[in-house]
């Protein structure tokens, strides 16, 4: 098992590095959720849909709810916003606190500003941090240097960014800042919406595409993220993926050159998007 002591559960454990994340689309059941609770996942990013991890995290024990991290994205950018859409999150998932919110795809400056400035949505949510309702405040971007600005003036809490094997600018923008100030980076898109598990036109004869594990043990044996999400669409691949806890080891550096090769032609071939 993996774990990381940057982000703990409200009961003190610290949060094992493959978190699960939903994102809409996928169809785990409540009873998947549990199951991946039952492997060893205590890091759970909800999408905001009433979906089977909203109705795990309502099935919840008080017990158990005091060992799971629950992390929410958040819209809201004004006051008013961020009141209604925090209480609704909080009904939502039948809770009396959310441990990670993370301000949603903030991806300029000025909506930032708006977030942060005299009647947004940032006072909010500190008074709910200051009340015990809300442990960490985070961003969420594509954006690295705009990250990076917020984790250097610790205006967040946590970081939750795209890193995979085709996306690492992340080592030279966020890393260094992040890591020197102990905020944690949640990792997302670790398979680049699938691109990263097909074999691309210009790879060498005979080459094998990664797996997915493959991917999310690159995004883990970088020590600067704290949590790599994967977002399953079915059981099977949730156990395919959770196959990673029984023999975890970081990559050897072959196998990160193999895997920094294929992410750089997946990168020249797949085509561009945030």
């Amino acid at each position: 098992m993996i774990f990381s002591p940057d982000i703990v559960t409200r009961s003190g454990d610290p949060v094992c590095r493959l978190g699960l994340a939903t994102r809409g689309n996928t169809h785990l059941a409540s009873q998947d959720v549990a199951h991946a609770i039952d492997r060893g996942i205590n890091y759970l990013n909800w999408c905001g849909h009433p979906d089977g991890m909203s109705q795990a995290v309502r099935q919840l024990s008080n017990r158990q709810r005091g060992q799971i991290v629950i992390a929410t994205q958040f819209s809201a950018r004004c006051q008013d916003q961020a009141r209604r859409e925090l209480d609704q999150l909080l009904e939502r998932l039948g809770t009396s606190w959310i441990d990670v919110l993370t301000f949603y795809y903030v991806e300029t400056e000025d909506e930032w500003e708006t977030i942060s400035g005299k009647d947004g949505a940032l006072g909010v949510i500190q008074q709910a941090r200051d009340a015990g309702v809300v442990r960490l405040i985070g961003l969420t971007t594509h954006q690295r240097k705009l990250a990076a600005r917020r984790a250097e003036r610790q205006e967040a809490s946590l970081l939750m960014i795209r890193y995979n094997a085709a996306h690492r600018g992340a080592e030279q923008e966020v890393f260094p800042v992040t890591a020197p100030l102990n905020i944690p980076v949640v990792a997302f898109t670790g398979l680049r919406w699938g691109a990263l598990l097909k074999r691309t036109a210009e790879a060498p004869p005979q080459t094998i595409p990664p797996t997915a594990q493959d991917c999310y043990r690159f995004v883990l044996s970088n020590s600067a993220v704290s949590v790599g999400l994967t977002a399953p669409n079915d059981r099977i691949e949730l156990d395919e993926n959770l196959n990673l806890l029984n023999d975890w080891c970081p990559l050897t550096e072959q196998e990160m050159k193999q895997l920094r090769d294929h992410g750089d032609r997946v990168h020249r071939t797949s085509g561009q998007f945030l």
